[in-house]
Order: structure tokens, then C-alpha cells, then sequence
């Protein structure tokens, strides 16, 4: 505290008590409040960062000096021992360790390396201090002191709990502002992850006919470089805005008008090999790059995402988005995301949509290693450099990896030994990125066809569909009087495979929530056999870090069947309340021989804030229990008090053992998990209980969580589940 008091001078911002303790144990944060300091980030090494408003701390000043003097008579420890002891040390945050991760790649890891005489793009965050209203002025007081040394404020972002201002600066001046306290970060803008043009020419003599699209079809957004109006899709594009409107809405680089076509298209490579052209939502489009694939310099990137989804959701109605764009040089660490997945987690608990996002793109080798992208396969998908990118780590959003539709080779290719496939149908995709996401989550979400890689050994080199249609994607080129289709490879196409899935799912629920459209997705979805055969040799946890919960089957989506019902439910749930849900469960079911399964999925949208360790305000959890009746489970569930203890475990004969189990799901916003019987079970009776409970976090006033819930009953017997559910449900209504 003296240390920071002393640093500070009469010409800088002046800074508040901003420090930086290590625990050996819990983090204690109701102790911190109580000797006035707010945490303001966490981390999985213990490592807070404690915020007070005064330097005077009077009250932690009192309890270190009762620590201090000893055990008091009667006592075998001192004074708050449980607290003080657990402090390992306690010092400021350094000026270098405000240095953001795409700074450190680009070489500056000092505060000297910032050079006096060169300019700077800067992005600054800055701690989550208080009231908006405070931050505000904090922002103004380093604007102003920045401009007067020469700056020029290009951008800046107040929201809920992010506050950022982009500034064009001095060195000189970008090394003062590291020793600011209330900075968190200060790093280079954020780089999409955008695959290069294309090189290919795939053209089609003969179309087949263009189906007509209702008015009333799903809209989806594509927030990109624009949508140009190809003559497949110009009659079904809504609108189109551009931010900043300099920009324009014409897609000059090409990455939007072929993320579009997949959108709507879906997978346009089997419809041209079936002779059909039909599409199944209508787009709209938010260009927000220019032709060079890059963000407008001046607009900090959370601020343009929230420009982007609220303009097109408030203009056009849009419910379902896709960016298929990510920061390629900052990667998921240690389960922390940053400002521009926290943006997009708040979009979808704000405006109840659905936002799906590619999980990122990585050349798995490069040079003189590029042979080792075939002989390595898969194991460096595993890699720490291979983590999801910025923002794909985000908790209420839907994150998507790539699975590969082939080999990818040709068959002049297939006849040249130098030419290798890294990959057989619906295995990952060698540049796939992996989880987990946010505080260990799932993620990706989902796994769809993304294309592959080839190793073309007489260049060197790996090669795509840009190089090889055989190896990428189908969907439309943007300069359609060249050229009407192209070809890619990237996660950024598979991304929009799961919106084209998700808006069958609103074709037929129109009224659906965000929550229960992803709930319906999470349980249709499966993991390839394949997939699962080629990552088992890298451990339990590689198919859930590379294909989320699977690969979505849109008819499961959408529809039940004879021997298949999906029933779902959406609810609301205050902190530390939980539901339960009686699940009819037919006799045949029960009895008839063969496997059977339920499968139940749970999504709910809660606050997040990045700077902390437990990124998620609130968590929600289910468990599915049978054999018993509804008054001891209501009696096992209920609240306790502190004198009763924590709930207890329920009894394993009551309790269904679903997979994957509670400790790996529960970290997820979106969660499913099944149980599969192959015996007789009658004698655990006609009904089930499904129990979703709400835990309170740091998100303690938020009032009620909105979630969906599904549960799938299926038989692999031809027998009639769905008509004798319906009858049990019409009785009891």
C-alpha cells in the first residue's frame, strides 16, 4: 500500500489501492468485503485482485495486528486465523502484468519494449471498479491525460461490467498507462480468425431449379464482411447495415456471402449431388470487416458486437446469429475468457437469441515440421497452442469445431505418393480447435462439417479447399458473375451448419426460447463413431475438448417419433430453488426387450464477468431419480438449514447414473447426459423424477434464471412410445 501510495504523481491519473494477493487457501471472499476490498479477478493459482476505495483499510489494518499478537488467552489460534493465515503474500499488481497476451506474441513483455517515437493501437480494459458512473469518469481521467500527451482516443466501450477505450499512442505515453492501477489490460486489437480468399474456379452449367422460401421462414443474421446479392440468394436477403456505415454492406473480401450461402443452403455439396436447391431461412447481414479481413480500427470489439446483434435483432427481428470470426492470437487459458466472449454471453441472456460461433482455426504444422500435420494426427489437436480462440470460450454461446467430410484428396491425387489425407470422413478437422471453455466447460458445443487438409508434399505444404474442392466446404462465391460457388476449409463453415440446424428447430417452435433451442440441439446431437475411434488413444476427455456433445441430427431436433418422444419444459428457478418433474414412463418402455435410453439436456443463460475465476454467476444442475415417490424426493431436496448440513447424496438405487457425469457437466450453461438400459426394469415403477436445481454464486440478486429443460425417451424396438405417452399425458391433464 505505501508502494503504490508513493508512486503516485501530480501529472498522471491518480490511482486507487489496487492489490494483489496470494492465498494458500479458499479465496474468502465475504473476508475481503468485510475489511473493505471487492475482488476484481481471480484465478485457478489463487491469485485475487483486490479493489478499495480508500488507502486507509482500517479494519484489515486491526485484524492483521490481532493475527499478529498471538493466540489469546484461551485460544489455540490467533485472532481470525482462518482468514489472515490463508494469505501467502500480498503486493501490487505489476506494470508488465498489464501487458495483454497479443502484446507478449508480438514481442513486448516489458514496459521498455513499448518504444518512445513509435505509434501504437492500443486497447485498454480496465478494472470492474463500481458504478458505471465511476468508471466512466476513471475512463475520462486517462483520456484526457493521454490526449494531453498526444493520443488520440479512436474508440471506447462502457457496458455493464467492461469498461475499454482504444487509443492511437506514443510508446512513451502506452508505458505510463501501464502503471495505471485501475488498468487490467492493455493489449493490440483483436485479429479475426478469417480463412484467405479463395483460389479455385468451381463452376455448374446446369442448376437445378431454385425452390421458393417462405415469408415467414427463420432469419438469421451473419455478422461478417456482408452478403452480396448472389442470384441464389438475393430474394431471401431481409436487409443489410454496416458499422461503422463507411464501410458500406458489400461483401468485398468473401468470407460473409459464403458463411450466408451455408446458412441457408445447409450442406450445398449434397444438395448439388441430389439435384436440389432449397434453402431454409432467410438472412440478414451486419458487415463489420473490411476487404482485408480486419475490424475497423476505430471501434473496440465488444462495443461492435453489441452494435451488431441488437441492430439486427431490434431492425429486422433476428433470433439466430452466427460469427464464424475469432481473435487468433488469444486463446482460452486456465478457463478465462475475455471481454468480447463476455459481450456475447450477456447478448444472449439480455436479448433471449441464439449466437453461434466458429471455435477457431490453427495450421497444425508449419515449414520444415508441416509433414508432422500428417504423421502427428491427431495428438496436436490436444495441444496447449491449439485452444479455443477469443471468444469461443464463452458459456451461453454456441461454439462449433469442424469435423472433415472426407479425405479431401482428388483422384489424381490419390494416385501421387507425395500427397497424403490427414483425415477419413467425420473425423476432426486438423485445424479444429479444442476446449475447455469458460471454467473448464464443455466446448466446443458442437461439431459439424468444416472440410480438411491435404499434405501436398511437392509444395510442402498443407492445402484446403481454397486449393482443392474436394478438400473444403461448398457454399456461394461472392462475385457470383465470376464464379457462382466456391470452396473453404475452416471451423468458420461449420459454424454455420448448427444456425441452419438451430432454425429448423424455430421453424417449428416459433415461440421457442434461446435456452430451449439450444437444449433441443444438445439433445440430438452424437459424437461420430469415427471421431470417438481416432481421439481414444488421447484420453477420456479429447472427444468432449474437440466435438462438444456431437455432431446435431436436425430431424431428432425438431421431431419426435413412433419409438422416440422428446418432451420439454420451460421454467424459471430463484437461487437455491429447484423443480422436480414427474417423467411417465410406459410399460413398454419398462418391460420390452432391447436398449432403451433417456436422455435428459438443460440450458439456461446465467451472468458472467471474465475478470473472475468463476466466470458464471449462478449454476444449474439436474438429476434424474426413479424407484421411489414423490414426497421423498421433495423431503430429500428441500432447503436445510445450517444445523442440518449440506443434502445429502441420494441413494444409488434411487439415483440414475447418467453420462457424463455431474463433475464434468455441471460446468456448462448447456448440459446433457443420458442412461441406457438393457434389462427388464419394472420394478422402479411408471414414473420418473427429473430434478433441476439452482445454486446462487457471486450473482446473488439476479433475480429468477430462466431455463429449458428436454428428456428423451427412446426404444430401439419398433414399439409405439409416443402414442402411449400421449395417452398417460392426456389422462393426468
Amino acid at each position: 500500500m505505501a508502494i503504490q501510495q508513493r508512486r503516485r504523481r501530480a501529472d498522471t491519473v491518480d490511482p486507487a489501492l489496487i492489490l494483489r494477493v496470494q492465498m494458500s487457501g479458499p479465496l474468502l471472499e465475504e473476508e475481503w468485503n468485510k475489511v473493505g476490498l471487492t475482488l476484481l479477478s481471480s484465478d485457478e493459482d489463487r491469485t485475487l485482485v483486490l479493489f478499495s476505495s480508500s488507502d486507509e483499510l482500517a479494519e484489515f489494518r486491526r485484524k492483521l495486528t490481532a493475527f499478529g499478537d498471538g493466540a489469546p488467552p484461551g485460544q489455540i489460534n490467533p485472532s481470525f486465523a482462518g482468514f489472515i493465515a490463508n494469505i501467502e503474500s500480498i503486493g501490487e499488481v505489476a506494470p508488465r502484468d498489464r501487458i495483454g497476451v497479443r502484446a507478449r506474441e508480438a514481442g513486448l513483455v516489458d514496459v521498455e519494449d513499448f518504444q518512445p517515437g513509435t505509434a501504437y493501437v492500443i486497447d485498454i480494459e480496465l478494472w470492474d471498479i463500481g458504478r458505471r458512473e465511476l468508471r466512466e469518469r476513471k475512463v475520462d481521467d486517462i483520456v484526457r491525460y493521454a490526449e494531453a500527451r498526444g493520443a488520440q482516443e479512436l474508440d471506447r466501450h462502457v457496458g455493464p461490467n467492461l469498461t475499454l477505450v482504444r487509443l492511437r499512442c506514443d510508446g512513451a505515453v502506452a508505458r505510463t498507462l501501464l502503471t495505471i492501477e485501475e488498468v487490467a489490460d492493455l493489449d493490440f486489437p483483436a485479429e479475426p480468425d478469417v480463412t484467405s480468399a479463395e483460389r479455385i474456379d468451381l463452376t455448374l452449367d446446369d442448376l437445378p431449379d431454385l425452390e421458393p422460401l417462405d415469408d415467414e421462414a427463420p432469419l438469421i443474421g451473419i455478422i461478417d464482411s456482408g452478403i452480396n446479392d448472389h442470384p441464389l440468394i438475393e430474394d431471401i436477403i431481409v436487409g443489410s447495415i454496416a458499422i461503422p456505415d463507411t464501410l458500406g454492406t458489400a461483401d468485398d473480401h468473401g468470407h460473409g456471402t459464403f458463411v450466408g450461402g451455408i446458412a441457408t443452403f445447409g450442406d450445398l455439396r449434397a444438395q448439388l449431388a441430389a439435384r436440389t436447391l432449397n434453402r431454409h431461412a432467410r438472412l440478414c447481414s451486419a458487415k463489420i470487416i473490411d476487404s482485408t479481413g480486419n475490424f475497423p480500427t476505430n471501434r473496440l470489439t465488444p462495443r461492435l458486437m453489441r452494435e451488431a446483434v441488437t441492430r439486427l435483432n431490434a431492425e429486422f427481428g433476428c433470433r439466430i446469429f452466427v460469427i464464424a470470426l475469432g481473435d487468433r492470437t488469444k486463446v482460452v487459458e486456465n478457463g478465462k475468457v475475455g471481454p468480447w466472449a463476455q459481450t456475447l454471453d450477456e447478448l444472449v441472456r439480455e436479448l433471449d437469441v441464439v449466437i453461434i460461433v466458429a471455435a477457431g482455426n490453427r495450421q497444425p504444422r508449419h515449414g520444415l515440421h508441416v509433414e508432422k500435420a500428417v504423421t502427428e494426427y491427431p495428438a496436436y489437436l490436444m495441444e496447449s497452442a491449439n485452444r479455443l480462440c477469443e471468444p469461443a470460450g464463452g458459456l451461453n454461446i454456441i461454439t462449433v469445431g469442424a469435423i472433415a467430410h472426407g479425405t479431401g484428396l482428388n483422384a489424381r491425387a490419390q494416385d501421387n505418393v507425395g500427397v497424403r489425407a490427414i483425415t477419413e470422413a467425420f473425423e476432426p478437422s486438423p485445424f479444429s480447435r479444442a476446449g475447455p471453455g469458460a471454467q473448464g466447460a464443455i466446448k466446443p458445443d458442437f461439431t459439424d462439417i468444416g472440410g480438411t487438409l491435404i499434405y501436398d508434399g511437392p509444395n510442402a505444404a498443407l492445402q484446403g479447399g481454397e486449393v482443392h474442392r474436394e478438400a473444403g466446404v461448398i457454399s456461394l462465391h461472392y462475385r457470383p458473375i465470376d464464379r457462382l460457388f466456391a470452396a473453404r476449409s475452416g471451423t468458420s463453415h461449420a459454424a454455420p451448419l448448427v444456425a441452419f440446424k438451430a432454425s429448423q428447430i424455430l421453424a417449428q417452435f416459433p415461440d421457442a426460447s434461446a435456452n430451449l433451442v439450444r437444449a433441443l440441439l444438445a439433445g440430438s446431437a452424437t459424437i461420430p463413431e469415427e471421431a470417438s475411434h481416432r481421439l481414444a488413444p488421447l484420453g477420456a476427455t479429447a472427444e468432449f475438448a474437440l466435438c462438444g456433445h456431437g455432431q446435431v441430427d436436425s430431424e431428432r431436433a425438431s421431431f419426435s417419433d413412433d419409438a422416440r418422444v422428446v418432451l420439454y419444459a420451460e421454467d424459471e428457478l430463484a437461487i437455491d430453488h429447484f423443480a422436480i418433474y414427474q417423467i411417465p414412463i410406459p410399460e413398454a418402455f419398462q418391460t420390452v426387450r432391447g436398449r432403451r435410453t433417456i436422455r435428459v439436456s438443460l440450458a439456461y443463460d446465467p451472468p458472467v464477468r471474465h475478470s473472475r475465476l468463476d466466470y458464471s454467476g449462478l449454476s444449474m444442475d439436474f438429476r434424474l431419480i426413479r424407484g421411489c415417490n414423490s414426497d421423498l424426493v421433495f423431503e430429500h431436496y428441500r432447503q436445510r438449514t445450517q444445523a442440518e448440513g449440506p443434502v445429502p447424496d441420494m441413494e444409488n438405487r434411487f439415483n440414475c447414473k447418467l453420462t457424463p457425469g455431474p463433475t464434468l457437466r455441471e460446468k456448462s450453461s448447456l448440459q446433457t447426459a443420458s442412461v441406457t438400459f438393457s434389462r427388464d426394469i419394472s420394478a422402479y415403477g411408471d414414473s420418473y423424477f427429473l430434478v433441476v436445481r439452482c445454486a446462487g454464486g457471486w450473482a446473488g440478486d439476479t433475480g429468477q434464471q430462466g431455463f429449458a429443460v428436454t428428456i428423451e425417451i427412446s426404444h430401439e424396438a419398433e414399439i409405439a412410445l409416443y402414442e402411449r405417452l400421449r395417452q398417460r399425458i392426456r389422462v393426468r391433464l
